[in-house]
């Protein structure tokens, strides 16, 4: 049985852009669909338990669709600070996991989403941060001169994708994806504090 009787999850409404986080029963959760709406009603996080995968429907702050994703349901139940990100921008749109690590998580989108606002009434721009992209892509080229990227399948080889607020690190050997938030200059600060990176794949055997 898992220790951890509760799960927060949380992610900020489309529509009045207030955060939404809440604290749900594990059992409760996997019983039967759950609905967490925004006090506003005007969003709603849908989470359903299936045989094999979680299934969540998530509001996006940031293009304002639904977002589908799934997860494994150890992933849902064992994580400190699950996310999922918006497919067309990288941004974060929800997270789950403890309460310390969700309330934070959910801090640091407030101001990402902050200065998508303020991007969004100047001039159009390539990354979010332009700023933050480049020290980030400079950590990565660091860590990555130093062998320290690789993948827990056992490969190093490696590639990348740039988006417009993360960079998408790839293992060429069993296709496992791993995303670096490049929004915030906490971002930055979290990537210093790295000497390897460890890309999430598919064991061998």
């Amino acid at each position: 049985m898992d220790q951890k009787k509760t799960r927060f999850l949380s992610y900020i409404c489309p529509k009045c852009r207030q955060s939404v986080i809440v604290e749900r029963d594990v059992f409760g959760l996997a019983a039967s669909p759950t609905h967490i709406q925004c006090p506003c009603g005007k969003s709603e996080l849908e989470v359903e338990f299936l045989p094999q995968r979680v299934r969540l429907q998530v509001p996006c702050v940031y293009c304002g669709r639904e977002h589908e994703v799934a997860c494994p349901p150890q992933a849902f139940l064992r994580e400190k600070a699950l996310a999922f990100s918006c497919s067309i921008s990288g941004l974060d749109c929800c997270y789950i996991g403890e309460e310390g690590p969700v309330y934070a998580a959910t801090a640091r989108l407030e101001q990402a989403i902050d200065q998508v606002e303020v991007e969004r009434e100047g001039e159009e721009r390539t990354f979010l941060n332009e700023v933050v992209m480049e020290e980030v892509l400079s950590e990565l080229k660091d860590i990555a001169a130093r062998g320290g990227i690789s993948c827990a399948c056992g490969s190093k080889a490696w590639d990348f994708q740039v988006q417009y607020s993360a960079v998408e690190l790839m293992c060429q050997e069993c296709g496992a994806q791993m995303r670096i938030p490049a929004a915030t200059a906490d971002d930055i600060d979290d990537l210093c504090c790295k000497t390897r990176i460890v890309i999430r794949g598919r064991k061998k055997g």
